[in-house]
């Protein structure tokens, strides 16, 4: 019999809704993975086990009154602890925000809970979601990085803690660490989801984004947080789309394949890994053309990090002057040439970034998807930095929606992931692809801490 906390959160939001599984079975059997691996996983910050039985308990009485129900009843989600939860601290794991208690939701949060889903707890993040690696470990070899910013919410996916967690994307957030954990990982299209109630590191750069265990349950979740937010002028006017029927029979796909770039900064592995992906991919139905990127993604990093430096400064500079020693060494420095950068130098990298963004866009007009590896490399054996963020990073810059899902295991035993980007707000074709190319690759990928 299938342990609960295997369950995605499609699977568990099923059986809940069937009267097969009740929300506090569920959340038990989560718990229990909790006590077994958290002490050596440190994938939370926060997690109040009375009050996640005790909502898990009146989502059960809910459902026994007969009443309608939501689509994520009684499914635990893990929040990273940079969204605002009305009554639990948020600490963006600084001392910073030490003791920060908000006095209201983030709006992802406030629709996820009228969904009808349990908060399990508060994730580890990097300081204020920026570079300083989290103490959480990766487990698949604690010896090598789990990415970041979002670690704990990647660890506590892939650890079967809980079927989903949120996470943010400035830079590669969400689909490096889902990508060195085994996980899926989703950013959508720059302001198709609410930022409102997140703290920010960047207001240009900044996309919510989110891990689970399968495409279906990205979709079901995008589903629910997906709608205009008049709290945020940023976020898109235009009506939530049916992100779910088009993942039931999808069809092979138009792939473009971005070697430039991409392949020059992997290793041979990655390369041919992602080559034995595409031919797969190939033989089962998806045309597949190579397609070259535009020559401005030649400045677009540098410029990313410009952009960067200098809207996180912008919004720490209060915080910063009072008590720049309490911040880590790498933010505390990135701050620093943030607030040192001139206008000039900043304006530059903006106006070169929105050539890259209107050449991106149009790429990714040419097909259904555009395909990369997601990393250069597995997890590095280095737990001083977070993974090289550079292949996230420019579908960050250019706002367009992306998906990591996992492809298989390096020889180092770690796993790989395969990238998916798509045109601004074709989430639904982007989502379907991924689902098509999830159901040929047949990748379930499970850490070694989840077997012992």
């Amino acid at each position: 019999m299938t342990e609960h906390f295997n369950l995605t959160a499609n699977e568990a939001a099923k059986r809940i809704k069937n009267r097969d599984l009740s929300p506090v079975e569920l959340v038990e059997s989560l718990l229990s993975q909790y006590d077994a691996l958290e002490p050596g996983l440190s994938a939370w910050v926060y997690l109040d086990r009375e009050a996640v039985l005790a909502d898990a308990q009146q989502k059960q009485e809910e459902l026994e009154k007969g009443g309608s129900i939501g689509p994520l009843h009684g499914v635990p989600i893990g929040l990273k602890d940079i969204y605002y939860t009305a009554g639990i601290p948020t600490t963006a794991c600084s001392k910073v925000f030490e003791g920060f208690v908000p006095e209201y939701d983030a709006t992802t949060v406030a629709l996820l809970k009228g969904a009808g889903a349990i908060m399990m707890g508060k994730t580890v993040t990097t300081e204020f979601a920026c570079m300083d690696p989290s103490p959480t470990k990766n487990p698949w070899n604690p010896a090598h990085t789990p990415g970041g910013s979002s670690s704990g919410s990647a660890v506590a996916v892939a650890t079967r803690m809980c079927p989903a967690a949120l996470g943010s994307q400035t830079v590669g957030s969400v689909l490096r660490p889902a990508s060195y954990n085994g996980v899926v990982g989703f950013k959508p299209t720059f302001g198709r989801v609410s930022r409102y109630g997140v703290i920010p590191v960047s207001w240009s750069l900044d996309h919510v984004g989110w891990m689970a265990r399968s495409v279906q349950d990205i979709a079901l979740l995008m589903q629910v947080m997906s709608v205009p937010d008049p709290q945020e002028p940023i976020t898109a006017r235009q009506p939530s789309d049916d992100f779910m029927t088009g993942l039931e029979s999808p069809a092979a796909p138009r792939i473009g394949l971005i070697r430039r770039f991409f392949y020059d900064n992997s290793d041979e592995e990655t390369r041919q890994h992602t080559d034995g992906v595409v031919e797969q991919l190939s033989r089962a139905g998806a045309s597949v053309e190579e397609i070259p990127l535009p020559d401005s993604i030649d400045t677009a990093i540098a410029d990313q990090r410009i952009i960067m430096a200098v809207e996180a400064a912008a919004f720490h500079q209060p915080m910063y002057e009072r008590q720049s020693q309490d911040y880590q060494p790498m933010l505390r420095e990135m701050l620093r040439r943030g607030l040192e950068t001139d206008g000039q130098t900043y304006s530059r990298a903006l106006e070169r970034r929105q050539q890259f963004t209107a050449e991106m866009k149009a790429l990714a007009e040419k097909a259904d998807v555009l395909l990369t590896p997601s990393t250069p490399t597995p997890a590095l054996a280095d737990i001083t930095n977070t993974g090289n963020t550079m292949f996230q990073g420019p579908w960050t810059s250019c706002g367009l929606p992306v998906i990591t899902i996992p492809s298989g295991l390096a020889a180092s035993g770690l796993p790989f992931g395969i990238q998916l980007a798509a045109a601004p707000f074709s989430e639904p074709k982007l989502l379907a692809a991924a689902r098509w190319c999830e159901n040929v690759l047949d990748v379930e990928l499970s850490p070694p801490v989840n077997r012992n």
